[in-house]
Parts: structure tokens; C-alpha cells; sequence
């Protein structure tokens, strides 16, 4: 057997974000918390790596590993590995990004810190990193590259929030809705509402829409005691997984984030329950992925509906205030990301600063540069951090 000393270890990263792929295509690629150890299996196989974490979010399905292979292999792999794990046939390399070594790290850092969000500054992120990583660890998918490498963004993440203005004013998904829901009602004062899933987004979005005024809060959640938990914590009322379609006659928003593999409300659903409101407005935003709401809802007379793509919009709106902070965070994570690349420099037995496989495309080209998120989220990325996935 070959010692790993004798090889460079890579590090690599790549899948599918908001950037690129939409969220019809996201959502087929998705992975449910339930799931999440058996996909940490196969991929690490279908991959060769040796360490893996998957992150898999409302806005982005991606990979993080540590491997000996060829990140361009890797990359190639990427696609049918999704398409075999969950038995679809879709065009997922065309829409997916792969990065590999120091590029790599730079990601992770920015992601951590906020940088890459559709919203920039939002602090969900750095949880779902979090519980990403701790469920890896936990099926003993991280080794010492993967261990290092996430401890390592968790601790330059805080360095960025502290250190900077990235996180104030309107920043996480839930405020963005609240601010939909503002422009569709005016104010929110009288307002009922009613959240589906007890997650951490609904509760986020649920104390958002307090603070604007609501009057009520209805929370449905297919187990009673996590929704009846939560409606305790925001004093509104808790009801059964098979009564709020009745609950809903009376709402003015619902919001939508569960785990459901299938729509929770279709549009011959809610065709029938319109014809009992009376032509009141209806406002349904669904942060979930796969989707709670059927697409073609939004045909229907009297319904607004937004899913996690359409606060994109919203998302650039905060983007110019906060150019100069996406700046100073990216300085702030400089250091960070030399300190954990000279560790994994020494590693491998290279001396610092000589990092071969910087790009999964060009592996002996110098470290590209760390690209603003405002660059890439303007759709001009100039760059060479990304590259399609065959």
C-alpha cells in the first residue's frame, strides 16, 4: 500500500447553488437530514474521497472532501452520482461548479462568513455548516483535513461578523419574506398568519412577522409537540398536521419550510379552499426544497406565491449598501485561509507556499484570487474559481 505521505492530498469542493442551477433542478439534487448518512457513504465512494461532508440547503447541494484523486475525475464523477443516488435523469453537470485546493478553502471561508449567500450577511448558513459537518463527523466521514478545515471557517466566520457590518438590517431569508409580505399588504399590523414546519427558518420568519405586527401565529408541523413547542415560544396556537388546511381558510400569509418530499399543497388543493375565502388575498412564500407549493399556484386568481429563488431580487437589493463590508470580510478571512493552508501544506511534506493542484482544470496554475461575492452574484465573475462539471 502506497503511504498518503507519498501523495498530495487534495482538498475539493463543487455541486449546485442559487448561482446556477434553479430551484427546480436543486431540489432533485437534495438530501434530506434523514438521509444524510447513507449519501455520505456512496458519495465517498463514487467519489474517492476520503473525507466528505455534504451540505445541503434551500439554496445550494454541495460536496467538501479530501481525496487523492484527480479533482477533474472528481468533478466528472459529481453528476452521475446524483442522478444514480436518486434515480433521476437530469443535466445536473451543466448547472454545477467544482473547485479544488486552495480555491477550495477559499469558498468554505466566504460561505461560512455569509459572503456567498443569496442574501449577503445572513447567519443561517453558519448553522446548517454546522450541523453539515457535526453529522459527517459523526458517521466518521471527516478526517484530520476536514476537521481542521471546518473548525477553521467556523472560527473565521465569527472573526467576520465581529469584526464588520455584514449582518445588520434585513439579512436572513425570513426577513426578506417579511418584507415581501409589506409590499403585497402594506403593513402587517391585524395580520394572521400561519407558519408550516417547526425548523429553524420558520421560527426565524415567525419572530420576523411579530415584530411587524402580526396579530396571530398558527403553526402546523406533522409532529404536534414540535409545533405546539414552538406556538408556546411565539404565543400563538399550535394545530394538527391534518386540520390546517381548514385553519388556512382564515389566513393572510402562510409560510411554508418542512422536509416533505412531495407538495404540501397542490394547486387543485388550494383551488377548493380560494372558493371559500371570499376573493381575499392570499400570500404563500416556500422556502422549502423540494417545494411545499406547487409551481402553477401562482395561475391562480387572488394568490401570490414566492419560492427561495424569487428573493433573489430582494437579495441584490442589500448587496450595493454592503459592498464596502463584503470587502473588509474578505480581508478578515485572508489570514485565516493561509493559516489552514500552510497547515495542510505541511501535511503533505510541501513546503509552504508550494500548492500544487490549484483548480480541478489547471492543476499547475497559481492560486486564483479570492473573488468578491458581489462579483458572482452580479453574474460577472471574471474568474477562474469556477468550472462546469462535465
Amino acid at each position: 500500500m502506497i503511504s498518503s505521505r507519498h501523495i498530495t492530498t487534495r482538498l475539493v469542493c463543487g455541486g449546485l447553488t442559487f448561482e446556477k442551477a434553479p430551484v427546480a433542478l436543486r431540489e432533485k439534487a437534495a438530501f434530506t437530514q434523514a438521509g444524510l448518512p447513507l449519501a455520505l457513504a456512496e458519495i465517498r465512494k463514487a467519489l474517492r474521497l476520503e473525507e466528505a461532508v455534504i451540505v445541503s440547503t434551500c439554496n445550494r447541494v454541495e460536496y467538501f472532501g479530501a481525496t487523492t484523486a484527480s479533482p477533474a475525475e472528481i468533478a466528472a464523477q459529481w453528476p452521475d452520482f446524483l442522478r444514480r443516488h436518486h434515480g433521476v435523469e437530469e443535466n445536473f453537470g451543466q448547472h454545477s461548479f467544482a473547485l479544488a485546493g486552495e480555491a477550495c478553502v477559499d469558498h468554505l471561508f466566504q460561505l461560512a462568513a455569509g459572503l456567498k449567500s443569496m442574501v449577503v450577511g445572513e447567519t443561517e448558513v453558519l448553522g446548517q455548516l454546522k450541523d453539515a459537518y457535526e453529522t459527517a463527523h459523526r458517521e466518521g466521514s471527516t478526517g484530520k483535513y476536514l476537521n481542521r478545515l471546518f473548525q477553521s471557517c467556523f472560527a473565521a466566520a465569527k472573526a467576520v461578523r465581529t469584526n464588520t457590518g455584514i449582518t445588520r438590517g434585513s439579512v436572513s431569508v425570513g426577513s426578506v419574506s417579511v418584507q415581501l409580505a409589506e409590499k403585497i399588504f402594506g403593513s402587517l399590523h391585524g395580520r394572521k398568519v400561519m407558519v408550516i414546519g417547526a425548523g429553524d427558518t420558520s421560527e426565524k420568519t415567525a419572530r420576523s412577522l411579530l415584530s411587524r405586527g402580526v396579530h396571530s401565529v398558527i403553526v402546523a408541523n406533522r409532529t404536534y409537540e414540535r409545533a405546539a413547542a414552538l406556538a408556546q415560544v411565539l404565543e400563538g396556537r399550535a394545530v394538527r398536521w391534518d386540520s390546517w388546511e381548514n385553519e388556512a381558510l382564515d389566513m393572510d400569509i402562510i409560510i411554508s419550510s418542512t422536509s416533505a418530499p412531495h407538495y404540501v399543497l397542490t394547486r387543485e388543493k388550494l383551488a377548493h379552499l380560494l372558493m371559500r375565502r371570499g376573493g381575499r388575498t392570499l400570500f404563500l412564500i416556500d422556502l422549502a426544497v423540494p417545494r411545499d407549493f406547487e409551481p402553477s399556484i401562482n395561475q391562480l386568481d387572488d394568490v401570490y406565491l414566492y419560492d427561495i429563488d424569487d428573493l433573489q431580487s430582494i437579495a441584490r437589493t442589500h448587496l450595493t449598501e454592503r459592498h464596502s463590508e463584503i470587502a473588509r470580510g474578505v480581508d478578515i478571512l485572508r489570514p485565516h485561509i493561509e493559516r489552514y493552508c500552510t497547515w495542510a501544506d505541511r501535511q503533505t511534506g510541501l513546503a509552504p507556499g508550494e500548492r500544487p493542484d490549484i483548480t480541478a482544470k489547471a492543476p499547475d496554475s497559481r492560486r486564483p484570487p479570492i473573488v468578491h461575492p458581489a462579483v458572482i452574484l452580479s453574474g460577472n465573475t471574471g474568474t477562474h474559481t469556477h468550472h462546469e462539471a462535465a
